[in-house]
């Protein structure tokens, strides 16, 4: 599958998608990606780097949701330049598509509460681009193929699904390894979100017990073993001071020692195949 001029995704290598929650500086966008291109580079894996230009699902109107979509898409077409790597991002309205972001953005993804929206499925999909379809929390991953559907109704089949959880009571989700499986059987490469499966919703993510990172690693190594194509996750130079995800978003350090233990279970199991 094409991802971008400069990038196929290859079944027989790891690709990471990582970067900040949401865009917040020119400097924290740089910084973030510089270092994670350098990781993957260590870890011989592809790169995207992850970052959206807005989070229009914000508990308060009060917090910040993103920068100007044209200042946004200008850090982008920098990012992509200076270290020759695509870019994914979430899109909220089909109107967004013809504002620049289907010129600038390479892979367009539809956040885990949209996905069951008709509209803007066909609209992202019509573009021709790589799609990421995220689970939504409350769907069974057999709903998914239905989006799925929807998405090669339009004649683009460059479909990926990212699991993030599922809805476990209240404000808790649980990651259940049968979605892998189920949703790799629509044939689609499937990726795994670690870092919004231990959020804690309805607590803001600057509050620390608004994520559970103690969880990531068993997460992360259970996915890592069911042989899927990637990994989802996001990455901070200071995640206390985030401005979105605060909790949950990984520091340097914390990224480099979860990323590599994965990326060699998924290696590992990769070979065995």
């Amino acid at each position: 599958m094409q991802l971008a001029p400069n990038l196929t995704l290859d079944p027989k290598r790891q690709v990471l998608l990582a970067g900040n929650c949401v865009l917040e500086t020119r400097e924290i966008a740089f910084r973030t990606a510089e270092f994670l291109v350098g990781l993957a580079k260590k870890l011989d894996v592809d790169y995207v780097f992850k970052a959206s230009y807005k989070k229009d699902n914000r508990s308060s109107e009060q917090y910040f949701s993103g920068l100007p979509l044209d200042q946004a898409l200008r850090i982008y077409e920098d990012i992509k330049k200076e270290f020759g790597v695509p870019v994914v991002s979430d899109v909220h309205y089909p109107t967004e598509i013809n504002e620049g972001v289907g010129q600038v953005v390479d892979i367009l993804q539809i956040p885990a509460y949209l996905v069951m929206q008709t509209e803007l499925v066909l609209a992202v999909a019509a573009t021709g681009k790589p799609v990421n379809l995220k689970k939504a929390q409350f769907l069974h991953p057999e709903d998914m193929g239905k989006v799925v559907a929807k998405a090669k109704s339009t004649g683009n089949d460059k479909i990926l699904l990212t699991e993030r959880g599922t809805c476990f009571g209240y404000r808790d989700l649980v990651v259940d390894p049968r979605s892998f499986f189920i949703m790799k059987e629509t044939g689609c490469p499937v990726i795994f979100d670690a870092g919004h499966s231990i959020r804690k919703y309805g607590v803001p993510s600057a509050d620390p017990k608004g994520g559970a990172k103690e969880y990531l690693p068993t997460l992360m190594s259970a996915a890592a073993a069911t042989n899927l194509s990637g990994l989802f996750i996001e990455v901070h130079p200071e995640p206390q001071k985030a401005l979105c995800d605060a909790a949950s978003q990984l520091s340097f350090p914390e990224a480099e020692r979860l990323i590599t233990h994965y990326m060699k279970i998924a290696r590992f199991v990769r070979d065995l195949e």
